[in-house]
């Protein structure tokens, strides 16, 4: 890749276009997931090249498990092949991983295969990937209410204290930057209920690519796109750059 000005810290990406990849192609849904991991390794790597400190991607959301039975299902068995394989590759790049959601949910066999790709690259110290599974905005903003409220109640926190920094500390994503960069593939352009609150300020970028055919020159191409805008956090143009 070519070196640029610009490179977002956070990104946060839908990996979106899966099925509809493999089904123009008359291929089952599987094959369009399956491909959808081999696009995902080697956006972790481009970032991680580029020098992006954060990347989030949005593996299954809280609305998934809605999704047919088969599906969900071969899904998991993804999730938990990848794992294994995946934390070797990544401890080997010095990446860390990092998993937030509700793993309630998940088989108490793939909570522990979490745990463990966790452990694997836990003294790395490189580039963060955060995958978020059985992750939804909504739900995260909630869980972080109800854990205000109950340091309140304790009186570890008091009212006055509670400010957008404050609710920070209590989401998933704690101690991590908010997302510079957005990017959803696939042809859609919703947020659908991913980091409500960390994309207040974040970049927009939606492409029609579908997911599986998201790779490095595309990644780049959001990267120029990301560094040709000019954020200005509700300031204007000459104030921002006066700040430069």
């Amino acid at each position: 890749m070519d070196d640029f000005e610009g490179i977002p810290k956070h990104v946060a990406i839908i990996m979106d276009g899966n099925g509809r990849w493999a089904k123009k192609r008359h291929f089952p849904r599987t094959a369009g997931h399956k491909r959808g991991a081999d696009a995902a390794r080697e956006v972790i790597k481009g970032c991680s090249d580029m020098g992006v400190e954060v990347l989030t991607l949005f593996a299954f959301s809280s609305e998934n498990w809605n999704r047919p039975k088969t599906e969900v299902t071969m899904l998991m068995e993804l999730f938990m092949s990848a794992l294994k394989r995946e934390a070797v590759r990544l401890a080997k790049k010095n990446v860390r991983l990092r998993i937030i959601g509700e793993r309630e949910r998940f088989s108490e066999k793939l909570q522990q295969r979490m745990a463990e790709a966790e452990e694997k690259t836990a003294a790395c110290t490189g580039m963060l990937v955060q995958i978020a599974a059985n992750y939804g905005g909504r739900m995260d903003m909630l869980g972080a209410v109800k854990k205000i409220a109950a340091s309140v109640q304790r009186g570890d926190l008091n009212i006055e204290d509670i400010d957008e920094d404050c609710v920070s500390t209590y989401l998933l994503t704690a101690e991590q930057p908010d997302p510079d960069l957005f990017i959803r593939t696939g042809g859609e352009s919703r947020i659908s209920n991913f980091l409500l609150w960390q994309l207040a300020y974040a970049e927009l970028y939606f492409t029609d690519v579908y997911w599986p055919d998201f790779g490095q020159p595309e990644l780049m191409q959001a990267f120029k796109v990301f560094a040709s805008r000019e954020r200005r956090f509700g300031l204007i143009s000459e104030q921002v750059t006066e700040h430069a």
